[in-house]
């Protein structure tokens, strides 16, 4: 597998520059796995399969969902691709490097669980501080026009918002100048955590049902669909830094009262 992986890798540093594979390369990555990841779930919406799971009943217009696409492009096309392009020399300074030989896998798993919780620190601090009064009215209002999330609407946002939170993801590698790899897989599984918080729906095999720490779209969705001054639930992964800032009473208070209306009907029968 690893001599596979290398292969693949040798022929891809031959043929295309650093900056290529930096900048296009992680623009195309991620536009891939952003949109096939994400774009099932408009299509569960519309066709009504699988609604058992969905978080809230109510179902986006197929207008809103074709504008948070229409956006989502102009927005990565004039705020994403721009950042990756002049954010280069930072990260070549820093030392991120693309040629052979590549980290172990122990380096990778290592870097990838630290940029997790740097991230997820960052991204607390900088959502608690886009719901004040002034920047929610004029900066994350636009993220919370979709009160029912879907998968897409993870990165549907202001381009300042963009730019503000986005620095919560980049932060960890700029300071570590991973291997390009590392960096690619860094954003493979961000941008899939980040869909998935999204998505509007609950299914019995999410990653939060498996490892309590996970806020997954349960966690999110209650964000999401109350007034910007009461949501709470801040953190973009996990839970544990509203719990511990006690940001996450009015959820927890929530989940209390569904378990003891389950635990009481299941008497009942």
């Amino acid at each position: 597998m690893a001599s596979i992986v290398e292969s693949g890798w040798l022929h891809l540093v031959t043929h295309f520059s650093d900056f290529q594979l930096a900048c296009l390369g992680s623009f195309f990555l991620h536009e891939s796995v952003f949109f096939l990841s994400g774009l099932p779930f408009i299509f569960l919406e519309r066709a009504g399969w699988l609604s058992k799971y969905k978080i809230q009943p109510k179902n986006n217009t197929p207008a809103a969902q074709e504008k948070c696409i229409t956006r989502l492009v102009l927005y990565h096309l004039c705020v994403n691709l721009p950042v990756m392009i002049f954010s280069y020399p930072v990260f070549k300074f820093m030392g991120m490097r693309s040629s052979l030989p590549l980290p172990s896998w122990n380096t990778v798993l290592t870097q990838i669980i630290f940029y997790f919780i740097l991230e997820d620190f960052v991204f607390y601090w900088g959502h608690r501080v886009l719901h004040t009064k002034w920047l929610y009215k004029h900066v994350h209002s636009v993220h919370h026009e979709y009160a029912t999330p879907f998968g897409l609407t993870s990165e549907y946002a202001h381009p300042a918002e963009i730019l503000f939170l986005g620095f919560a993801t980049i932060v960890g590698p700029a300071i570590t100048g991973p291997h390009l790899i590392t960096l690619w897989l860094w954003m493979v599984v961000r941008v899939l955590e980040t869909v998935e918080a999204h998505c509007g729906y609950h299914f019995p095999w999410s990653l939060s049902n498996f490892l309590p720490i996970y806020g997954g779209a349960d966690f999110h969705d209650y964000h999401h669909r109350l007034l910007y001054t009461k949501s709470g639930n801040y953190a973009s992964t996990f839970v544990y830094m509203d719990r511990i800032f006690g940001t996450d009473k009015g959820y927890r208070k929530l989940k209390a009262l569904k378990a003891g209306h389950i635990e009481d009907s299941s008497k009942e029968m």
